[in-house]
C-alpha cells in the first residue's frame, strides 16, 4: 500500500492539471480523448508493463531489459538514448507539477487576500539591483515564477530528508497525502456526476449534443459511421491526453521497495513479480475511473472561457469546482452540495499542492536511482562526480533553469513531457519485443506478447510523431538531453578508459583455482600474451624465447585473454589455468578489454616475491588505430595500455610489473 501511493504521487497528481489540459485543447471532446487513452491504459501498457515487470523485477524496467538483450556499443546507444528521455521526462514532471503547485497557491482566495499583497509590496527582486542586466532579468520574475521557484527549493528539501534515511516517515506522510488527494476528487468528480444526473441534466445533454455535432463534422471521412469518426477524433487527440499514461515508469523504478515472500530469490522472486502486478492493476484502474471522472465533469460543467489564459480555472479545473465556481449555466457548483465553497476549496488545494510537491520530490528520487547507476556501470561518470552524487546537483541546476527558460509555462512543458512519456512507452514495448525474439518462452506467452509489443510499439512511435507534429519543443528538449548525456558520457568514458576497472577473478572449476593460487606464490614469472589462431603455443613460446633471448631453464605463462563484450566498463573474468605440456596456461574469458586483463594479472602476481614481466611482441598498427581499438573494441595497442594501467594501478615503482617489448 506504501509504494503504491508513492507510484500515485507522479501518477495520481497528474489529476491536478490534466483535466483543464484537455479540456482547453479539444473542447466537448475531451472525454472522448480521454476514453482513448483508459483504453490504452487497461489494453495495452497494463499488460505490456506487466510482461516487462516479469522479466525486470530489478526496477530497471524495459530500459535494463533492453541492455541485457542488446549487448555491445548499440545496445549502450540505445540505452543512453532512453535515459536521455528519462531525464526529460523526470525533471519536466517535476517542472509541471511544481509549477502547478504553484498555480493552486497562488488562485486560493487566502493566499490571495493575506501573502499576495505582501509578496507585491516587499518581495521586489527589480528593487535589488541596479545592474541593466540584472533589471532585464528580475523583469521577467513575476509571482507564478517566484512561487514556483520556492516550492522547487522546498522539493529540494524533501528530497534531502529522503536521503538522510527517513523513507518510512516520507512514506506514511505520502500515503496519508494521496489518500486524502484521491478522496477529495472523489468527492468532486461524483458531486459532479450526480449533479448531471439530476438538477444538471440540461448541462449533460448540451455537451453532449455539441460533442456529437463535433464528431460529425470533425474529420472529412466521406460516408465513414459515426463510431468510425469518433475512433478516429479519439486517435488524432490521444496526445493532448497522452499524460494519463505517466506512471508506468515510475512504478518500475519501485519495484525493488515491493515486497515479496519468503521463498522469493533473487533470480526469481515471483512474489514480488505477482505483488507488483497487483499494483499496476490497482493503480491503473483507480487512475482510469478517476481520470475519465474528473474529464468529464470539467468538460460539461467548467465553462470553456474559464480554462483559456487567465480564466479562473486554467490548470486548476477541479479545484475550480472545489471552490464552488461558476457552472456553464451561470449557477454556482453549490447545488450540487453545500460543501463546496472556500472552506473545502481550500483543504483541496492543501492536499493537490502537496501531492504536486512531492511528485516533484519523488521523481528527483527516481533520477538519482535511475540514471546515475547505469551511467556508473558504463563506466559513463566520473567516480569523484558519482561518489558525490555531482550529476544529482547538475539535475536539480537544471530543473532550476528549465522553469526560469519555459517561465513555469504548463502549457509549454506538457509537449516536452508528452514526448518523453511516449518514447518510454515505446520502449517499453521494444524490449517487450525484444525479450520474446531472444529469450526462451513458453509458446502461449509468445502468441500473446509477440502482437501486443509489436502493435504497442508501431502505435507510441505513431503518437510520438504525432505530438512532435503538434508541438516539436518537446522532442528539442528530450534532443538536448540526449546530446548532453551522449557526449559528457563519452568524456567520462574516455577518462576512465585507463582504470583498471577490475572486480577480481571467476574459475571455472577448483583445480583452476588451486593452480591460480600456486602461480602467486612463485618467486618470479613471465606472463607471454597468446593470440590464439596466429601462432600456436609453441611457436609463440619459441619466438619469444628467440627475440627476448629468454633461456631454456626460464618458466613461461602463456596468457590467452578472449575479448567479450568491449562496451562493458567493469568486469570479472573467468580463468581457466591449466598445464599444457609442461607449460603453465592462463584462458581467461569474460574480458571486457584484453590490455584490462593482463594488466590484472600481473598485478595481482606482483603481491608476492618479484614483480612479474609481461612479454609482449610488435604490432603492425597503426598509433591512432590502435588507440580507438582500444578505447571502442578492447584490444589495441595493448602493450602501452597495459604499461599505462599498471602505472596507474600499482603507485610503488619498485613493486610495478615489467613490461617487455621487442
Amino acid at each position: 500500500m506504501l509504494v503504491l501511493c508513492l507510484v500515485g504521487l507522479d501518477y495520481f497528481s497528474s489529476l491536478a492539471y490534466l483535466p483543464s489540459l484537455v479540456t482547453s485543447a479539444v473542447g466537448p471532446l475531451a472525454p472522448l480523448a480521454v476514453l482513448v487513452v483508459v483504453v490504452v491504459t487497461l489494453g495495452v501498457a497494463l499488460p505490456l508493463y506487466s510482461y516487462v515487470v516479469g522479466r525486470s523485477p530489478d526496477g530497471l524496467g524495459g530500459t535494463g531489459l533492453i541492455e541485457r538483450l542488446v549487448p555491445g556499443w548499440r545496445g549502450k546507444l540505445v540505452v543512453l538514448l532512453l535515459l536521455s528521455f528519462v531525464a526529460a521526462d523526470y525533471i519536466v514532471t517535476q517542472n509541471l507539477s511544481i509549477a502547478d503547485a504553484a498555480e493552486h497557491l497562488q488562485s486560493n482566495p487566502h493566499f490571495e487576500r493575506v501573502a499576495a499583497p505582501f509578496l507585491q509590496k516587499y518581495v521586489r527582486p527589480t528593487d535589488w539591483c541596479a545592474h541593466p542586466l540584472w533589471q532585464w532579468a528580475a523583469s521577467r520574475v513575476d509571482t507564478h515564477l517566484l512561487l514556483t521557484l520556492l516550492v522547487t527549493l522546498i522539493c529540494f528539501a524533501l528530497w534531502a530528508y529522503w536521503r538522510s534515511g527517513s523513507t518510512r516517515r516520507f512514506l506514511a506522510f505520502a500515503a496519508f497525502v494521496v489518500a486524502g488527494y484521491m478522496t477529495l476528487n472523489a468527492v468532486v468528480i461524483l458531486g459532479g456526476v450526480i449533479h448531471l444526473a439530476g438538477a444538471g441534466r440540461h448541462l449533460f445533454e448540451a455537451w453532449r449534443a455539441s460533442a456529437t455535432a463535433s464528431i460529425d463534422g470533425g474529420m472529412a471521412l466521406g460516408n465513414a459511421s459515426f463510431v468510425s469518426r469518433a475512433v478516429c477524433l479519439g486517435l488524432a487527440m490521444f496526445p493532448f491526453a497522452v499524460l494519463g499514461l505517466s506512471g508506468f515508469e515510475l512504478s518500475m523504478a519501485v519495484a525493488p521497495m515491493v515486497r515479496g515472500r519468503p521463498e522469493d530469490t533473487p533470480e526469481a522472486p515471483r512474489g514480488r513479480i505477482r505483488n507488483m502486478r497487483k499494483l499496476l492493476v490497482t493503480a491503473t484502474v483507480l487512475m482510469s475511473l478517476w481520470l475519465f471522472g474528473a474529464v468529464l465533469v470539467t468538460a460539461v460543467l467548467v465553462p470553456h472561457q474559464a480554462l483559456l489564459k487567465d480564466g479562473a480555472a486554467v490548470h486548476r479545473a477541479l479545484a475550480y469546482l472545489a471552490h464552488g465556481g461558476t457552472l456553464v449555466d451561470g449557477t454556482s457548483f453549490t447545488v450540487a452540495s453545500p460543501i463546496f465553497g472556500e472552506t473545502f476549496g481550500t483543504v483541496y488545494d492543501a492536499f493537490t499542492i502537496a501531492i504536486l510537491s512531492m511528485a516533484g520530490a519523488c521523481v528527483l528520487i527516481a533520477l538519482r536511482d535511475y540514471v546515475p547507476d547505469y551511467l556508473q556501470r558504463f563506466g559513463m561518470e566520473l567516480e569523484f562526480a558519482h561518489r558525490l552524487g555531482v550529476k544529482m546537483r547538475f539535475f536539480n541546476i537544471i530543473v532550476l533553469l528549465t522553469a526560469v527558460v519555459f517561465h513555469a509555462d504548463i502549457a509549454r512543458l506538457q509537449w516536452a513531457y508528452v514526448t518523453s512519456v511516449l518514447a518510454l512507452l515505446a520502449g517499453g514495448a521494444y524490449a517487450a519485443w525484444l525479450s520474446v525474439r531472444r529469450e526462451n518462452l513458453k509458446p502461449w506467452v509468445r502468441s500473446l506478447v509477440r502482437p501486443l509489443a509489436t502493435g504497442a510499439f508501431t502505435f507510441f512511435v505513431a503518437m510520438a510523431l504525432l505530438s512532435a507534429g503538434i508541438s516539436v519543443s518537446g522532442l528539442e528538449i528530450a534532443l538536448f538531453f540526449a546530446a548532453g548525456i551522449v557526449l559528457t558520457s563519452a568524456f567520462s568514458r574516455w577518462v576512465r578508459s585507463t582504470e583498471l576497472r577490475f572486480h577480481g577473478f571467476d574459475f571455472v572449476d577448483e583445480s583452476s583455482r588451486h593452480a591460480w593460487e600456486k602461480c602467486c606464490g612463485f618467486d618470479f614469472q613471465i606472463l607471454v600474451p597468446h593470440r590464439p589462431g596466429l601462432h600456436s603455443r609453441d611457436e609463440k613460446v619459441k619466438v619469444i624465447r628467440e627475440r627476448h633471448r629468454l633461456g631454456p631453464d626460464v618458466p613461461i605463462i602463456l596468457v590467452e585473454a578472449e575479448l567479450f563484450d568491449p562496451s562493458d566498463f567493469f568486469h570479472k573474468p573467468r580463468l581457466r589455468v591449466t598445464n599444457e605440456s609442461g607449460m603453465l596456461l592462463i584462458q581467461a574469458k569474460r574480458c571486457s578489454s584484453i590490455a584490462h586483463v593482463l594488466a590484472a594479472l600481473s598485478i595481482e602476481l606482483a603481491r608476492v616475491g618479484r614483480p612479474p614481466e609481461l612479454h609482449f611482441g610488435w604490432s603492425d598498427e597503426s598509433p591512432m588505430a590502435a588507440n580507438l581499438n582500444f578505447l571502442l573494441f578492447g584490444e589495441g595497442n595493448i602493450p602501452w595500455m597495459v604499461r599505462e594501467l599498471i602505472r596507474k594501478a600499482e603507485p610503488d615503482v619498485d613493486r610495478r610489473p615489467l613490461v617487455i617489448l621487442g
